[in-house]
């Protein structure tokens, strides 16, 4: 598998970096519902989707489980993909998670090429939506955050950062969304490189 590159809103992808959005959208009755549904989620990070390429080709477990799907265009718009994926979303930034740790650049493409294969070997066996959140070591199904999480975790890097979310109780063994955008290197549009 080749490492492709994209972008979105301005911000620069690599296959194995992590799209980051909120539930919901702001011009939509049903967009205002789903971003209700995300309140539920801690911290402003909901959803974790992982770049592929070429283009706009991405995978994520949600509704309809690990699906790879297309974004058009460098612009992130879910009505567009409603359908497909279930999900109205708005995009916040890209989590790097290979950022910073200085690996040699064969290394750095050789754990990209395998998240990508690990995602993608998800989605070609259909893998369902885990709707145990309390269990992200299992393999028969996946959680967004979850999915990404273990995809790095075979390789060694291991997102499950514990910061900026609850960690107590029954929350621990929860890989939330925003516990990823904390554990790497992350920009929003606007950010200066």
């Amino acid at each position: 598998m080749r490492i492709y590159s994209h972008i979105f809103h301005g911000l620069h992808l690599q296959t194995g970096d992590i799209i980051c959005t909120q539930d919901g959208e702001a011009d939509s009755l049903f967009g205002r519902l789903w971003r209700a549904f995300g309140k539920l989620v801690p911290g402003e990070i909901d959803h974790c989707v992982l770049y592929l390429g070429p283009g706009g080709r991405c995978i994520e477990s949600a509704a309809r489980g690990v699906i790879v799907f297309h974004m058009p265009g460098e612009t992130w718009e879910s009505q567009a993909l409603f359908k497909q994926r279930l999900l109205l979303d708005t995009f916040i930034g890209v989590a790097y998670p290979l950022q910073g740790r200085y690996y040699p650049p064969e290394k750095e493409a050789r754990i990209r090429r395998a998240v990508a294969a690990f995602c993608l070997e998800q989605a070609m066996h259909s893998k369902p939506y885990n709707l145990n959140y309390l269990d992200p070591q299992n393999d028969y199904g996946f959680y967004c955050s979850q999915l990404v999480y273990k995809a790095y975790l075979a390789q060694g890097i291991n997102l499950n950062s514990s910061q900026g979310v609850p960690k107590n109780g029954l929350l621990a063994d929860i890989v939330f969304p925003q516990e990823i955008w904390n554990a790497c290197l992350h920009r929003k549009p606007g950010d200066e490189a």
